[in-house]
């Protein structure tokens, strides 16, 4: 007798019988014969499907599989199996009498019965699903991961196409492409607020979204208003609140839109606008990355606008918002370029302001500043939008006009000599203001040789002009060429 006979006649008294360690196993134990019929099968694997010996025994296996598991049983398990005579940890799914699914692991091994002959198939099922839990618990852990990786891409290329941006157009430009790119979005629009906090549509945006903003209720409207974001994820199914919304929206052939305010302390300054050609599910990561990206674009913004200021202050005068000395001579040098480039004429007016002193003396430097303003507003207000208006220094203006013969620069000079004079009506009666001019007509010449007609030379004759105005008759004009 062999120590296995020995042992199968003698059983371990904790295992008293051979059918119960079969059916009580802690896999699942199945045999199929040649035919796929279950022909046998365990209490643990019943236990596992709520079956019963009826449901399994007689029918076929893989007729106890979901379709797709059926498909891999056909093309993948069969074939080895029948090939190699086993299969180790082949992934199926069965599904219970009550239509309950199981993952399960399955090895499989060929009993042979006469040569070349099939006796029999016995399969070990293994319950796979905490294996199934664990996997889909890791997947999405991955997926998050990634999903989390290509966030943080998307914001370091926003980061970067941000920081080469010199001007507001190109930062609303950049975000734009940005958000469309990030949220997969058909279309989008960046809305900006100008200097009188009204918003405006930047170059590139698409019209929606200023015609978004103004109704009443739209997301782009509650965003601005809310300071926070709103959107509509199914303009076919929008209900009453956004019926509006989605009567614009589905007219242009979108069916979903995002707002996302940009703030910058606890104000409004734009709202970046996302459209989508069908419906989205708008969740936290999707608004969550729209409002990552205007975070950056707004300290962008911020600086842009603090750069554009510091320009301003360094070209303007400070009390009218005129061109200063230096943004006077840079254009003059440019218009005396053009000028002999062209062979264009070009005029230079230096004003000075009759009875200033006297007010400023009298009644004090808040009146003297409020003329200067007055008087920078009228000459503004006269000019032509292409004339350079700029304050000298004290009460001196000067006035560029390009391209325009002596005839055109008189009649030019003459009317804001005129809008000067008009009477202020907060200064009192007794206090005139009047100004007088000097003009400087300059027409490039080929005759010349080695001209040097500069900026300077040619405020050097104008104000020498203005001041024979100033001695032979206040409030006049003298003209003299280059």
């Amino acid at each position: 007798m062999t120590p296995g006979d020995a042992a199968a006649s003698h059983p371990h008294p904790w295992e008293p019988s051979l059918h119960d360690l079969y059916e009580n196993a802690p896999v699942g134990q199945v045999s199929v014969d040649s035919r796929d019929v279950i022909v046998k099968v365990n209490a643990t694997l019943l236990g596992w499907l709520g079956a019963t010996e009826r449901d399994l025994l007689g029918t076929v296996f893989r007729g106890h599989l979901t379709a797709g598991s059926v498909l891999f049983y056909d093309t993948r398990f069969q074939p080895v199996l029948s090939l190699g005579g086993s299969v180790s940890e082949v992934s199926l799914t069965m599904r219970s009498p009550g239509g309950a699914e199981l993952p399960v692991l399955v090895n499989a091994r060929s009993v042979e019965g006469a040569p070349g002959e099939v006796r029999v198939v016995r399969l070990a099922i293994f319950d796979s699903t905490s294996r199934h839990g664990y996997e889909r618990e890791l997947l999405l852990a991955r997926r998050a991961a990634e999903t989390s990786e290509a966030r943080v891409r998307v914001l370091q290329d926003a980061s970067m196409a941000f920081g080469a941006c010199t001007n507001e157009t190109d930062l609303a430009v950049t975000l734009m492409e940005s958000a469309r790119r990030a949220v997969s979005g058909a279309a989008a629009g960046v809305l900006l607020c100008d200097d009188n906090k009204v918003l405006q549509p930047v170059d590139g945006s698409h019209p929606l979204a200023m015609e978004l903003s103004g109704l009443v209720g739209s997301p782009v409207a509650r965003a601005i208003e809310q300071l926070a974001p709103a959107s509509l994820g199914n303009a076919r199914d929008a209900g009453i609140g956004g019926a509006d919304t989605a009567t614009v929206l589905l007219a242009a052939r979108f069916e979903a839109v995002t707002a996302v305010p940009l703030v910058s302390e606890s104000e409004t300054v734009g709202v970046l606008v996302t459209f989508f050609g069908r419906a989205r599910s708008v969740g936290p990561d999707l608004i969550g990355l729209e409002q990552a990206l205007a975070s950056q674009a707004v300290q962008v913004l911020a600086r842009i606008r603090l750069q554009a200021q510091l320009t301003r202050m360094a070209l303007h005068d400070g009390l009218t918002g005129l061109a200063n000395r230096t943004n006077l001579l840079h254009n003059l040098d440019a218009a005396i370029a053009d000028a002999k480039q062209n062979g264009s004429p070009v005029a230079v007016m230096f004003l000075d302001l009759d009875g200033f002193k006297t007010v400023n003396d009298k009644l004090g430097h808040n009146e003297g500043d409020s003329v200067l303003r007055h008087a920078a507003a009228r000459l503004t207000a006269a000019a032509r939008p292409d004339d350079l208006v700029a304050r000298f220094g004290g009460d001196e203006f000067v006035i560029v006009f390009r391209d325009t013969d002596e005839a055109g620069a008189r009649a030019l000079a003459a009317d804001l000599v005129a809008a000067i004079a008009e009477p202020i009506a907060d200064l009192p009666e007794a206090f005139t203001i009047t100004a007088s001019a000097g003009l400087v007509s300059y027409v490039p010449s080929d005759l010349v040789l080695g001209e040097q007609t500069t900026a300077n030379s040619l405020l050097a004759l104008a104000d020498s002009a203005m001041y024979r105005s100033k001695q032979t008759r206040r409030g006049s004009i003298t003209v003299v060429h280059a």
